[in-house]
């Protein structure tokens, strides 16, 4: 039987009363000016990052275009799929926590194109990011949890092209535009921000009608294949490095180091996403940019697992432990801490006998 996820039903109830929700998340002790220093923001490395994202979507969609339709420009709608469907979700997620870049309109400005991209509502998305990081893997909590226990393999395939994401995103983009609020969202929405989540909704769908009036009106798909259609064809490097996260870790812990993972990957992958993949290090650190991670992974080193060396790596030893969780559904990866580090609280002992 699978395990309820649902936020507003008994099982986040029970972690509330339980004492799972909003722990106290273990954290490495390091100097406090180390970390001072590695949270100072940079407006001109964002905005580089942000021309070079933005400037190549517009060359590879440019060329895409004047190809058309001839396969040539099968290449180029990949490229400018993969900036649109999967490059965005790394902006979004930086931008929403406001540490890409220095002054903050320049963070939101980017948020909201990128959450229309994803084709997220801003506002919602915004205060779910919010949960996630205060009850990360905690069941009944997390409305980000990419994958249940007993893990839809089938599913987790079809997300990689957005097959059942974007229908349901779809479905909550209009839930919001008629002025309601899913039961799940309202747990951690404020009410205050109803009306905003109403509007952004109305928003982005006026947006997305236009172009398919566009569409039918010159009885081309092109207007589609620029805005819309780029969330399926290209969002599979985004669901790939998501599903790194914390997938096949521990659920309802208190400490990073059992539910979040490090992946080192290769530059492309990296731009693309942003340096999430030192995700451990996002996580115990939240307010360190993306672009200072990496010197943060070196100052945590010492106490955290060692990264996975790449995403074949990675995902060589992630799905068997999903393949067995379809039987055994407590199966998790335990892992292993360098020598010195601060041993795992009673969390571990409770995982050893299930860790595969």
């Amino acid at each position: 039987m699978a395990n309820d996820y649902a936020l507003s039903g008994p099982a986040g109830r029970d972690a509330v009363a339980s004492g799972r929700a909003s722990p106290k998340w273990y954290r490495t002790d390091v100097a406090p000016d180390a970390i001072r220093a590695l949270m100072i923001k940079s407006d001109a490395i964002a905005l580089r990052d942000t021309v070079i994202w933005l400037g190549a979507m517009v060359v590879f969609g440019s060329i895409a275009v004047i190809l058309w339709p001839s396969w040539w420009s099968l290449p180029f709608w990949l490229a400018y799929g993969v900036l649109y469907g999967s490059a965005s979700d790394a902006r979004w997620h930086e931008c929403g926590h406001r540490t890409a870049f220095k002054t903050a309109w320049m963070n939101n400005v980017v948020y909201h194109i990128a959450s229309f991209m994803l084709m997220r509502n801003p506002i919602t998305w915004r205060a779910s990011h919010v949960r996630h990081h205060t009850d990360t893997i905690i069941v009944g909590r997390d409305p980000e949890i990419v994958a249940m226990r007993p893990p839809d393999l089938g599913r987790i395939v079809l997300n990689l092209f957005g097959l059942l994401e974007v229908p349901h995103q779809l479905a909550r983009l209009a839930l919001h535009a008629s002025g309601q609020i899913h039961p799940d969202e309202a747990m951690y929405l404020r009410e205050a921000d109803h009306r905003s989540a109403f509007l952004a909704a109305r928003i982005h769908l006026g947006i997305y009608a236009a172009v398919i009036v566009t569409a039918l009106a010159t009885g081309s798909i092109l207007p589609l294949m620029l805005i819309g259609l780029p969330r399926l064809y290209g969002a599979w490097h985004h669901v790939m490095t998501g599903l790194l996260q914390h997938l096949g870790l521990a659920e309802n812990v208190s400490d990073h180091r059992l539910n979040t993972r490090t992946v080192l990957m290769n530059p492309i992958s990296r731009f693309i996403y942003l340096n999430m993949n030192y995700h451990l290090e996002h996580h115990m650190f939240t307010m360190v940019p993306y672009y200072r991670l990496p010197q943060l992974h070196e100052l945590i080193k010492h106490d955290v697992p060692a990264p996975d060396p790449s995403i074949y790596a990675a995902f060589r030893r992630l799905l068997p432990v999903l393949v067995k969780q379809l039987k055994y559904k407590d199966a998790v990866i335990l892992p292993e801490l360098p020598e010195g580090a601060t041993p795992y609280g009673e969390d571990a002992a409770r995982l050893r006998p299930f860790a595969a």
